[in-house]
């Protein structure tokens, strides 16, 4: 039996989602799952992969535009393999609270690309940044690293399992 192959992409401005992508590659890869973790901007044809996990920082309730742009130009290979879609977004606890609907825009996609699921963890503003902004709101004690790592590694665990049902 062949491993399973696995893309998982991101669209991040200041590295929150990048940090969820990688979790999600190091669970899916000591699950046996071959994972490629790259950049949205950097895919251009997911058709080597057994399946594609996506994900997208929000910001001002609209999901990364790179992340945007990967499921419109591989849209056709998508719909052919299974995808999961995840979000970063809120910088504060909602995300462990409860779960969080996708928004709209990553809703519709949901549906065009038929997405298995979608799930939205904590994002993060921390002094790293190099957004200004970012980082005069950790200045003012609005920051903070909301990205559960535990949260991360069981739904990349979810995922893998699926995978492992479709031998």
């Amino acid at each position: 039996m062949n491993a399973r192959r696995v893309l998982v992409a991101y669209g991040s401005r200041h590295g929150a989602t990048e940090g969820i992508a990688d979790e999600i590659g190091r669970t899916l890869r000591s699950d046996g799952i071959d994972a490629v973790v790259l950049p949205a901007d950097r895919v251009d044809d997911v058709g080597g992969y057994d399946g594609v996990v996506l994900g997208g920082a929000l910001y001002a309730g609209h999901w990364n535009a790179t992340a945007r742009r990967c499921a419109r130009r591989n849209a056709e290979q998508l719909r052919d393999r299974p995808l999961w879609l995840f979000s970063s977004g809120p910088v504060d606890s909602s995300a462990e609270q409860h779960d969080i609907p996708p928004v709209r825009g990553v809703a519709r996609r949901m549906r065009k690309l038929g997405a298995r699921e979608h799930i939205t963890f904590g994002g993060a503003l921390t002094a790293d940044s190099t957004d200004p902004v970012t980082r005069s709101m950790v200045r003012h004690g609005k920051g903070g690293d909301f990205r559960n790592p535990e949260r991360i590694q069981a739904w990349a665990h979810h995922i893998g399992a699926e995978l492992g049902a479709t031998d």
